[in-house]
């Protein structure tokens, strides 16, 4: 069992697979929830920050720790998958076709095997073709509203969910960056950018998932960047699908 500097959490585990920045579980761990995020990129050694425990494995083989999961995300590499590059795939071959295949379906095992909400994300890939299609699409633009304005940029991405996971609701902002990662210029850290989480949809699906609420429901969505007050109402109606019997915390 992985432990945290802080007081064990009674919420359950949010696990985030290569997931290199930590933005999909940064609301989690600052309402209380213990969280793994997996990459490849991480040190050696896990690392710790607060709620957050950065762990360096491969999904493939990878064996996730025995806890209640509370949600499970998963970024799979989209390099090889993404039709995006299609000009690219004959010069690449079937055997980084079939790596990225074999991480993607890491990735899902591990998302099925939680029995918690989950949510794998791709932009438009061949995972449509050798899986099945996403269950969901959207912008980042669409989520800004969620207190992150800066995610004024458009960049279409598919979802693949299942355990009860519950999509959030759009809050746009308008897309006034236009598709920005396309004109990221070359460089070393070019893919990381363009898959980093964007963080107005990263709080908007913690708040559709465990049931928090606005401060205000009233009124159209706060775009300014000061959409920060909520009220944590506990596990949200759809971790009582899991197995495993927990305990809600009192509003």
């Amino acid at each position: 069992m992985i432990e945290s500097s802080q007081a064990k959490s009674d919420f359950g585990v949010v696990l985030s697979l290569c997931d290199l920045t930590g933005n999909m579980v940064k609301p989690w761990a600052a309402a209380g929830y213990r969280c793994i995020c997996v990459d490849l990129q991480h040190p050696d050694e896990p690392t710790i920050d607060g709620l957050i425990t950065r762990m360096k494995a491969d999904v493939r083989t990878w064996l996730p720790p025995l806890e209640r999961y509370a949600a499970v995300f998963a970024f799979t590499p989209c390099t090889d998958l993404a039709v995006s590059g299609a000009r690219w795939f004959a010069s690449k071959g079937l055997g980084r076709l079939s790596e990225a295949l074999a991480i993607a379906d890491a990735c899902k095992r591990i998302c099925e095997w939680s029995k918690a909400p989950w949510m794998l994300e791709n932009p438009v890939s061949m995972l449509s073709t050798y899986w099945r299609k996403p269950d969901y699409s959207f912008d980042p633009y669409e989520y800004g509203g969620y207190g992150h304005p800066e995610d004024s940029y458009t960049k279409k991405t598919c979802l693949w969910v299942g355990g009860g996971f519950v999509m959030p609701e759009p809050h746009p902002v308008p897309p006034t960056q236009g598709s920005k990662m396309h004109l990221l210029p070359p460089s070393e850290d070019r893919a990381n950018l363009r898959s980093e989480t964007p963080k107005g949809f990263a709080q908007a699906v913690f708040e559709a998932n465990t049931g928090t609420v606005k401060a205000s429901n009233c009124g159209p969505p706060d775009t300014t960047g000061n959409h920060t007050e909520r009220m944590p109402i506990g596990i949200a109606v759809n971790m009582a699908k899991t197995t495993l019997k927990s305990e809600y915390p009192n509003l």
